[in-house]
């Protein structure tokens, strides 16, 4: 996992980077035509996604998840991502510490329980899913994306 976290990395950052390019007024911008709204909307909802499966699930913490409004730029969002990296780091490291570990979740009241790998890989298709609307809805303001595939 902490292999192929360091490529989802590599990934998150060129697209950040490319998100810099991007006037700040247009980060915000709303669009209907995805359910988050902006762009920045989208990024601080994948951060969430990793605070809620990492952090309040994974390690039982207790997390106050970010607020899309509390976010007013690329650099917060990469500061946002700095703190997400050093959760999953700890979630590593749990992980590791604990071999064979199960970890219950609640979802609507139902209690469930599944491994490390999958909660991983929950977040990791999630977060891709949505890079690719950012990078759709950069499109339709008017900017070219970059090409943020693991293989370049």
């Amino acid at each position: 996992m902490e292999e192929q976290y360091e490529l989802i990395k590599q990934s998150r950052n060129i697209l950040l980077e490319y998100c810099m390019t991007i006037f700040p007024d247009d980060l915000t911008m709303e669009s209907s035509s995805f359910g988050r709204g902006s762009i920045r909307n989208l990024l601080v909802h994948v951060a969430n996604v990793y605070e809620f499966w990492i952090g309040k699930h994974g390690l039982k913490k207790d997390i106050k998840f970010t607020l899309y409004d509390s976010i007013d730029s690329i650099h917060e969002i990469k500061r946002l991502f700095s703190t997400v990296d050093q959760l999953t780091q700890e979630y590593f490291d749990y992980v590791n510490s604990n071999p064979g570990i199960e970890i219950i979740y609640d979802i609507n009241g139902i209690k469930k329980k599944t491994n490390p790998i999958t909660i991983f890989t929950h977040v990791i298709t999630h977060e891709f899913h949505h890079k690719g609307q950012i990078l759709s809805l950069s499109r339709q303001l008017g900017y070219k994306p970059v090409d943020t595939d693991i293989i370049r």
